[in-house]
C-alpha cells in the first residue's frame, strides 16, 4: 500500500473517531433524546463532516448499544431498562473476574505485580484523605481506570481485552463517568473505601495464585458499581449528573 493510501486511511479513521465521540456526547448529554431518529444526512449537516466517517460512526454506536436500526432506515437513540443496566455491569464484572483468574492461575510477572501495587499505593493515599474534593474524585477515576487496565493486561489475553473493551462501551458499565456523581453523594467516600479494599484483596489473591477468589472478588467489585449507580439514580439532584441518565426509562427507574 502506498504512503498516500496509508495517510488517507489514517485521516478517515481519525474522522470516524471524531464523529463517534461527538455523537456519543450528544446522546449522553440528552441533546439527542431517546427515540430520536438519526439519519446519516442529518448528522452530516449537524457536525459538518463528510458522509463516510459519519456512516462508520453510526455503525460503531449501534455496536456499542447506544443506537438501534429502524425499519424505515437510519438509526434511533435507544433507551435502557433496569435489567439492561444490571446486565451491562454484570458482564463487565464477569469478564474482569475472568481476567483476575487468568492472572492468578497463569502467574503474573514481577514488573506487572509491582505496577499494580504502585497503583494501589496511590489509591490508598487518596482514599485515606478525610474529605475528598471533586479534583480528588477526578484523580480517583484516573487511578481506578489505570488499575483496571493493569488488571486486564495482567491476564495476558488479547481476546479477553477486546471483549472487555466492548463491554465497557456503554456508559452504565463503567464507573469512569461518575466523577460528578461521586462528589455529590454523601455515601461516596464509604463506597470508595470498600472498592479499594476489593482492589487490595484481588491483587493479594492474584499474587497467592488463588484464581477462584480473585474472580469472585472482581465480580463483587462490579456489583458495588451497580449499588453506586442505584444511589445516584435514586436522587433527582444526582440523577441528572449521571451520563446517559436520560436514556433510562422512567417507569423502570422508579423501581430501581
Amino acid at each position: 500500500m502506498s504512503a498516500v493510501a496509508l495517510d488517507t486511511d489514517r485521516i478517515s479513521s481519525s474522522q470516524t473517531v471524531k464523529a463517534q465521540l461527538a455523537l456519543r456526547d450528544l446522546i449522553l448529554s440528552g441533546e439527542l433524546k431517546p427515540g430520536d431518529r438519526i439519519s446519516e444526512l442529518s448528522v452530516v449537516e449537524r457536525l459538518g463532516m463528510s458522509r463516510t466517517p459519519i456512516r462508520m460512526a453510526l455503525v460503531r454506536l449501534e455496536e456499542e448499544g447506544l443506537l438501534e436500526t429502524i425499519p424505515s432506515g437510519g438509526f434511533a437513540v435507544k433507551t435502557f431498562s433496569e435489567s439492561d443496566i444490571h446486565d451491562a455491569i454484570e458482564v463487565r464484572g464477569t469478564l474482569e473476574g475472568l481476567a483476575a483468574r487468568f492472572a492468578a492461575e497463569r502467574g503474573i510477572s514481577t514488573n506487572k505485580l509491582a505496577e499494580l501495587k504502585g497503583c494501589l499505593d496511590s489509591l490508598d493515599e487518596l482514599v485515606a484523605r478525610p474529605t475528598l474534593s471533586i479534583d480528588d474524585f477526578s484523580d480517583y477515576v484516573t487511578l481506578n481506570r489505570e488499575f483496571h487496565t493493569l488488571l486486564i493486561a495482567a491476564a495476558d489475553s488479547p481476546v479477553l481485552s477486546r471483549q472487555v473493551e466492548r463491554a465497557v462501551s456503554l456508559p452504565f458499565a463503567s464507573e469512569s463517568g461518575f466523577v460528578k456523581v461521586q462528589a455529590a453523594l454523601p455515601e461516596a467516600h464509604h463506597i470508595l473505601t470498600i472498592a479499594q479494599d476489593h482492589h487490595r484483596c484481588v491483587v493479594r489473591a492474584i499474587q497467592d495464585r488463588e484464581g477462584a477468589r480473585a474472580e469472585a472478588l472482581m465480580r463483587e467489585h462490579a456489583r458495588l458499581a451497580h449499588r453506586h449507580l442505584q444511589l445516584a439514580l435514586s436522587n433527582q439532584r444526582t440523577r441528572d449528573l449521571v451520563p446517559g441518565a436520560a436514556l433510562i426509562r422512567r417507569r423502570e427507574f422508579e423501581r430501581f
